[in-house]
């Protein structure tokens, strides 16, 4: 069984889907409705809901809610790769396939990356095109660039860089 709760954010209303537990199992941009059959539940969503409005208004660097996304081995794989990208960071497709073990699978990475069902949390906005350019997000390249900028990156014309005290650990400089 699956509980959500819809609730505003800055990025558009969020709709989060949590299990029996409380582990958060996807977090749906409102353009996405919700499977059948969830249950409606505020109070099962509440930790979920907290720590995104504490992220927003700039109090949260990293979520402690439990996850529990669905997904191949591949794809956790990524996820959890994803999830070791400090608040800030940016990092493109090639380098994202290169830190799960596989340097020549870009695009895989690149469609892991785009089927995460938990955005946000898990920060596939974070991962950009080569050079900085900014490329697709579930919730759309605007809500991508709020977040980026939100965590500190930087526009430099069309490109994105990254907020400069992550910008050394994360290259490895």
């Amino acid at each position: 069984m699956l509980y959500a709760s819809t609730f505003p954010s800055p990025v558009g209303a969020l709709t989060a889907l949590v299990d029996e537990d409380g582990a958060l199992v996807e977090l749906r941009f409102a353009r996405r409705p919700p499977p059948e059959g969830v249950a409606w539940d505020d109070a099962r969503c509440a930790q979920v809901r907290r720590e995104l409005d504490e992220y927003f208004a700039g109090g949260r660097r990293e979520f402690g809610v439990a996850l529990r996304p669905r997904g191949t081995a591949w794809q956790q794989k990524v996820w959890a790769a994803l999830r070791g990208l400090p608040f800030g960071a940016t990092i493109d497709y090639r380098e994202l396939a290169t830190r799960v073990g596989n340097p020549l699978a870009a695009r895989a990475a690149g469609r892991a990356n785009a089927t995460n069902p938990i955005p946000i949390i898990i920060p596939c906005h974070r991962v950009i095109g080569v050079a900085g350019a900014l490329t697709g997000y579930g919730g759309g390249l605007p809500a991508k660039e709020l977040l980026l900028l939100h965590e500190g990156a930087r526009k430099d014309g069309a490109r994105i860089v990254p907020a400069p005290q992550v910008e050394d650990r994360v290259e490895g400089r």
